[in-house]
């Protein structure tokens, strides 16, 4: 019932997106707002599955993919392109090299952790989120450094790239996106059972024979490949994924991932798409949607770490 309901608001979301306040052309209309609308959904898919995902592997519903640093490389990134090469490189820098520079520097970290770090025990998993979090503080300690030595003027188009914008998706790279985020599923959904198991934990899921350090390393894997995605084409989410993941678990009342991921995906959607229709039909573009969202979320994150310790 729950995913039914979840489907209904997608599809109302969907539509009023399309077709609300529209004027003119149809046909220029209709393909103008449909790229916009396919970009939406995929960063909604990337980040609501990478973080179910993720919370699977760790065993914990506080944690984000974010918290691995790969915000904090983003930023990274960016701020060292400017520092190099100037802002007006980073802003006649052509899409598909940025993209796929950006995805490979994600992916390349990414794995050098897995490799470095994951042994396949539980304290390897445990080692692998601190020395993230460790990684990610010296990531942004970095750019914040960098930062202060760059002209004003600089430093504000800098500015303008390290926060998410759902608004200007560049719409040239979505088929590759689309297709990185399709392979990324394709393996995804083999391993949905072996995902309801590790839910368990690490002895069960051995004890009942999934093969634990194949299982995680791959579903990491697919998180980094999402996550690679939906930053590089948005910019960095920090609590939207744990927004829409709780969501997800608040709704369905279940663990299990053929549940949980459509529902997650569909909330994701209907924040997005509902969100980005309100923001520019309504408030004509007086504020981000990246920064309502990120409240929300950094309220609900608070909420779920006051719920725990009052346990």
């Amino acid at each position: 019932m729950a995913l039914i309901g979840l489907g209904i608001g997608t599809a109302v979301a969907i539509v009023l997106f399309m077709t609300l306040g529209a004027r003119g052309s149809w046909s220029f209309i209709l393909w103008f707002r449909g790229v916009k609308l396919i970009g939406l959904i995929l960063v909604a898919y990337a980040v609501a599955v990478s973080t179910v995902l993720f919370q699977t592997v760790t065993n914990n519903r506080i944690l984000t993919p974010s918290i691995m640093g790969f915000d904090a490389l983003y930023i990274l990134i960016q701020t060292m392109v400017v520092v190099l090469f100037g802002s007006a490189t980073l802003a006649t820098l052509p899409p598909w090299p940025a993209f796929l520079g950006q995805v490979a520097a994600m992916m390349l970290f990414s794995g050098l952790l897995f490799r470095l770090l994951f042994t396949g025990a539980e304290r390897g998993l445990y080692l692998l989120v601190l020395v993230g979090i460790v990684i990610g503080t010296f990531f942004r300690s970095v750019a914040e450094f960098a930062q202060r030595v760059l002209d004003p003027n600089e430093f504000a188009m800098l500015q303008d790239s390290l926060f998410a914008s759902f608004n200007s998706i560049d719409t040239r790279l979505l088929g590759t996106a689309g297709a990185l985020v399709l392979a990324a599923s394709a393996i995804g959904f083999r391993m949905l059972p072996a995902l309801d198991v590790l839910m368990l934990g690490r002895p069960m899921a051995i004890g009942l024979g999934v093969p634990y350090r194949r299982t995680v390393t791959v579903a990491l894997v697919i998180v980094a490949v999402l996550v690679s995605v939906s930053t590089a084409l948005v910019g960095p989410v920090t609590f939207f994924g744990l927004l829409v993941a709780s969501l997800a678990h608040a709704l369905v009342g279940t663990s299990r991932h053929r549940l949980i991921l459509p529902a997650a995906v569909l909330i994701a959607v209907i924040a997005l798409v509902g969100g980005q229709m309100i923001l520019e039909r309504l408030f004509a573009f007086d504020t981000a949607l990246s920064i309502v969202i990120e409240f929300v979320g950094g309220i609900v994150f608070l909420f779920l770490i006051l719920r725990r310790n009052a346990r």
